[in-house]
């Protein structure tokens, strides 16, 4: 991966951070115990939301790399690295707003944003721009209590928009718990402020009430909604099922001596899998699943191929996530860059009419399952990256 060197201006910024953040907690440097194993050479990582407020009934899917130096310089994929990957414009998103939908409050989201995005040459994205704006659930400034964990999710989330679709204006709403009905509720307020995409990087148990929260908070047309499928392997999630969404899986990243200059493959711990509750969209064919199969499409989720986030409250600066945290705001920008869906429209669908114009991910595995193409990449359609990850915008246009 390649390092950015900081402007004096930005590594005084940087600096400050450090200082004021001087007496948070260090992270342990090992993988908790419901990690996925680790492969020879890989980084250790902690789930950034290891364990679950009362009552809350959603995890977040960002994964912090923990053996990887926090310091004034960023070690993960840049914006410019992210979007070479995936043939991606350097001014993409311009008259498309996109919603972060996330639990609990990160007081630092605003500043931290603007960190990254003077590292990587982006334009700023402020409040007083009128380009980011921060809601609760319900639209309004009663922010909910502040999380650590969820803010390393929300830091991560911001960041990956900001990276791959830089002109975009950006609403990030923040539920007051990790329950279905808050972040569907803010779902819902996202649309409502003029979102045409929404992105969710947050998965949790299925459940027989999915079809009656699929009409309740993500049946939007003319909105991409993005979810990232799951950090634990072969599995179904919700709302990763729900057939409304654009399901994100994950890859490997890595640079190659090819055409495209980048390899893909199967993250071992990306989610896939088969719905018990919710029922396949019309644009899906594939056969192994009675109803909704998981995922649509895919991007990097491999920590050990990790991308660049800025981070003060949870974190000392530079840190380095992976998870499909990191490929459903990255999918997200890249339905930005194509422009806001049409009006009825039902995004998910979109990539299912254009599979020539993505990267088909054919080697790896997230697990065991008794119809291969579910948990292992192939050519054509696979459950861990769906039809594969974003060559240009095409496939994401209506």
């Amino acid at each position: 991966m390649r390092a950015t060197t900081l402007t004096p201006h930005l590594a005084r910024r940087t600096a400050a951070a450090l200082a004021g953040s001087a007496a948070l907690a260090t992270i342990a440097v090992v993988a908790p115990a419901n990690a996925l194993p680790l492969q020879a050479g890989s980084p250790s990582w902690v789930r950034s939301c290891t364990t679950l407020a009362k009552g809350d009934t959603m995890s977040c899917h960002a994964l912090r790399v923990t053996d990887t130096t926090t310091a004034l310089t960023p070690s993960g994929y840049g914006a410019a690295d992210l979007r070479s990957a995936y043939s991606l414009p350097a001014n993409g998103g311009a008259g498309v707003t996109v919603a972060i939908v996330d639990a609990y409050d990160d007081p630092n989201a605003e500043g931290d944003l603007a960190v990254y995005r003077a590292q990587y040459g982006l334009p700023a994205c402020t409040t007083a721009n009128g380009c980011f704006k921060k809601v609760d659930e319900n639209g309004g400034t009663k922010y909910p209590r502040a999380d650590r964990g969820w803010a390393g999710e929300i830091a991560l989330d911001l960041d990956m928009v900001s990276a791959i679709a830089p002109n975009a204006k950006i609403v990030l709403v923040e539920a007051s718990r990790a329950t279905t009905a808050d972040l569907g509720t803010a779902v819902n307020t996202a649309v409502r402020l003029g979102a045409k995409v929404v992105s969710n990087s947050y998965g949790g148990s299925e459940s027989s009430n999915d079809p009656t929260y699929d009409k309740q908070y993500f049946n939007h047309p003319g909105v991409a909604i993005t979810v990232s499928s799951g950090d634990s392997g072969y599995g179904a999630q919700y709302p990763a099922a729900s057939r409304y969404v654009t399901s994100v899986g994950g890859t490997t990243l890595k640079k190659a001596g090819n055409t495209r200059g980048w390899s893909e493959s199967v993250w071992n711990g990306a989610g896939s899998g088969c719905s018990a509750y919710d029922a396949k969209p019309s644009w899906q064919k594939d056969t192994g699943c009675a109803k909704r199969t998981i995922a649509d499409v895919s991007a990097v989720a491999d920590p050990a191929t990790g991308v660049s986030v800025y981070l003060t409250y949870g974190g000392n600066g530079w840190v380095v996530y992976g998870g499909t945290s990191v490929a459903a705001p990255v999918i997200a920008g890249v339905y930005a860059d194509a422009g806001a869906p049409s009006a009825g429209s039902y995004p998910a669908a979109f990539p299912y009419a254009h599979t020539g114009s993505l990267n088909d991910v054919t080697s790896g595995s997230n697990g065991s399952c008794s119809t291969s193409y579910l948990c292992t990449g192939t050519t054509g359609y696979d459950g861990p990256t769906g039809l594969g990850s974003p060559r240009g915008t095409t496939a994401f246009t209506g």
